[in-house]
């Protein structure tokens, strides 16, 4: 096969199972059957995986529309491994629900550092507000 530069390369991968990671950290699992010159891309029979420590949970998403900017890795899905993961599949509700748990651990984690920072004078990161220190 020739080279094909830039997101023209993506054309052999039309009609496989592939694996995209967006900025936001979702990650979507679904058939590539279109791709345009900006790396737009149209998923088909498309699932949002999320994990949580060893944990996963699918949700299924059905068509999906991806703007090429939003997009940070594309792989494709080796269909012969893809049932050996060494990770438990869980409902969806307990996936959220472990999904929502580790978010408020971090941002109680985030809590506490920015509060230790402020106590030796230093400035919290940007995305902080003073606010929640009151």
């Amino acid at each position: 096969m020739e080279f094909l530069p830039g997101t023209a390369s993506l054309i052999a991968e039309i009609d496989k199972k592939i694996l995209v990671v967006l900025r936001d950290g979702r990650t979507l699992i679904g058939y590539l059957r279109s791709i345009d010159q900006f790396a737009n891309l149209a998923l088909h029979r498309t699932i949002e995986r999320i994990h949580v420590g060893k944990q996963y949970g699918d949700i299924p998403r059905g068509v999906f529309v991806v703007r090429g900017e939003n997009v940070m890795l594309i792989g494709e899905i080796d269909l012969e491994n893809e049932g050996s993961l060494p990770l438990e599949q869980v409902s969806i509700d307990e996936i959220l629900e472990a999904q929502r748990a580790e978010q408020l651990k971090k941002q109680e984690e985030e809590k506490t550092r920015n509060k230790k920072l402020l106590e030796r004078g230093l400035q919290p990161h940007a995305d902080t507000t003073h606010e929640e220190f009151a």
